[in-house]
């Protein structure tokens, strides 16, 4: 392990600026920091959905790689040429989707993100998956960012959906469906 912090507070950034990775710096609301500190809020929001007593265990083994892979994930966003997500990563996020996709019924309605504590938790996590695909595109216009982690991400956010209707029928809440009918009754 290289450099361990010994101080958490260094002052350097209280000019609006912070360190990369590579020892370079850049703006705090820079594209690069607002994809790898999303991605480190997503890996909180995952966190969260752990503490959740009723998550199955096979779902805990698997968040706790993807937390240790956003993670990887993070460093590879804040260290400009970087490489940490691999294709065969996003290949094992594909396999787990269609194995926990296989046992769900097919979906006639858009669900509301609800259906118990550790659901919903799934859900806030997949929205801010989401939020930093987006930031991480947005970062790709500016940069370069390796296709894997812009893939690693969009199959993340479809894993958490997956997930978070295994998690409602495994919490014995069930799915809340949109009720798209609700105002012409």
């Amino acid at each position: 392990m290289g450099h361990r912090l010994s101080r958490i507070y260094t002052r350097t950034g209280d000019d609006g600026s912070t360190g990369l990775g590579d020892g370079s710096r850049t703006g705090k609301d820079s594209a690069r920091v607002s994809a790898y500190g999303t991605v480190d809020e997503a890996n909180a929001c995952i966190g969260l959905v752990l503490a959740a007593p009723s998550v199955p265990e096979d779902i805990r083994a698997l968040l706790t790689t993807v937390q240790h892979q956003l993670f990887d994930l993070g460093g590879e966003l804040c260290i400009p040429g970087h490489a940490a997500i691999q294709a065969a990563d996003v290949q094992a996020l594909e396999r787990h989707l269609d194995h926990h996709n296989d046992a769900l019924p097919p979906l006639k309605d858009f669900i509301l993100p609800a259906g118990g504590e550790a659901s919903a938790r799934c859900h806030v996590a997949r929205t801010v998956v989401r939020r930093a695909e987006r930031e991480t595109v947005a970062l790709s216009r500016l940069e370069p960012v390796r296709a894997e982690a812009i893939g690693y991400l969009n199959r993340l956010s479809d894993l958490l959906f997956v997930l978070s209707r295994v998690l409602a029928r495994a919490e014995g809440q069930g799915e809340v469906l949109w009720n798209h009918q609700r105002r012409h009754g």
